[in-house]
């Protein structure tokens, strides 16, 4: 008989804080999943503070589910939900968002191009059409970026498909500091702000374009996003109307395009390499998603989308190909469960880490 959930909260049951209670009393416990004998959960702290002291708890954890009947394998992750105190120095208090809030409506008019305040810079990742991993590279490389001692942002702005919330293994609606500005919650290092934290689950967005523009100015002028090395924004798939205001309407340092090397992607993901050229967007350079599939069994490689598709746009346009990234299961079982696969230690871990090395190292964070 297998491992269950049961038995799994059990024994996390039994691990005691210093204040008396354990990881199931306090509701530490998230994105629990058991499949084929891998037992994956993450274990949620208040604060990043907090999080970095509970190291041994983390390795106690794993111990005791390890030895649990069934168990193969266990991946226990140690997350934060909410800023560090040192981020908001001259906020005193949070407090849950006005009863007023409302996300979107027609954006106000302003001076410039906007930058929060300590952002350093903003860089987008899209793609020309969806289904080619854009929102699993953005959250993956934010985390990976983090690890690299980079202080990351990550704005999911993807309103109609929000993803980021469960990728990030994020739940409940942000906090509110005494000016009324949105607290970003913080996950594996990365301080995140989506509608879908905002949302029912199921509940969709009906909005057209100018609700998208004012949604996208508030997240960026109403949320407390503290001092960045960089603000991710996940795009939407496409040209629409969310590029052409990220572009026009805020200080935008460059652009990261994410494609699959099959023709079809890759038609589309010229027509947003030109909106960025149109826009007078820099292009950092590509990323081939999905590139390669290796059997875990015998090790056979299989391109189940073409093969150097985007590599060899790369050349034809001069940009760099930052990555090749193949297809994984892992990288697939973390995003569902709210457990990124770069916040592990495995081969896509340290593929996602090389990403991050090469961008720092190019100056581009």
């Amino acid at each position: 008989m297998g491992v269950t959930r049961e038995n799994i909260m059990t024994e996390l049951d039994r691990i005691q804080l210093p204040d008396g209670g354990s990881l199931v009393s306090h509701d530490m416990i998230r994105a629990l999943s058991v499949e084929a004998g891998q037992v994956r959960f993450v274990i949620e702290a208040a604060t990043p503070e907090d999080a970095r002291k509970m190291e041994p708890i983390r390795a106690a954890a794993v111990k005791l589910v390890g030895d649990l009947p069934g168990v193969e394998g266990v991946s226990a992750v140690l997350t934060a939900h909410g800023p560090a105190q040192s981020a908001q120095p001259a906020q005193k208090a949070q407090k849950a968002p006005p009863s007023d809030l409302k996300i979107g409506g027609h954006p106000k008019p302003q001076a410039g191009k906007i930058k929060p305040a300590g952002v350093k810079r903003i860089i987008s990742i899209g793609s020309g059409k969806g289904g080619v991993g854009k929102s699993t590279v953005s959250a993956n490389l934010a985390v990976a970026l983090a690890r690299a001692g980079k202080r990351v942002g990550l704005l999911d702005a993807d309103i109609y498909g929000p993803s980021q919330p469960r990728m990030m293994g994020l739940t409940g609606k942000p906090q509110a500091s005494d000016d009324n500005q949105l607290l970003p919650p913080e996950a594996y290092g990365v301080k995140v702000m989506s509608i879908g934290l905002m949302l029912e689950e199921g509940q969709a967005v009906v909005w057209r374009g100018p609700m998208l523009m004012g949604a996208l100015q508030q997240f960026l002028t109403e949320v407390a996003w503290g001092d960045l090395d960089v603000l991710l924004v996940d795009l939407p798939p496409g040209t629409g109307d969310v590029l052409l205001t990220l572009a026009q309407k805020s200080e935008l340092a460059g652009a990261i395009m994410v494609s699959t090397p099959q023709d079809v992607a890759l038609l589309d993901a010229r027509k947003g390499i030109d909106m960025l050229n149109r826009l007078e967007v820099p292009l950092i350079g590509l990323i081939e998603n999905m590139s390669v599939y290796v059997c875990p069994k015998c090790g056979h490689e299989e391109h189940m989308f073409g093969e150097g598709g985007v590599a060899a746009e790369a050349t034809k346009i001069g940009a760099p190909l930052l990555a090749q990234l193949p297809i994984d299961l892992e990288t697939r079982l973390g995003g569902d469960a709210g457990r990124p696969v770069a916040a592990g230690d495995g081969v896509m871990s340290q593929a996602y880490g090389k990403l991050a090395g090469r961008l720092i190292e190019a100056g581009v964070i």
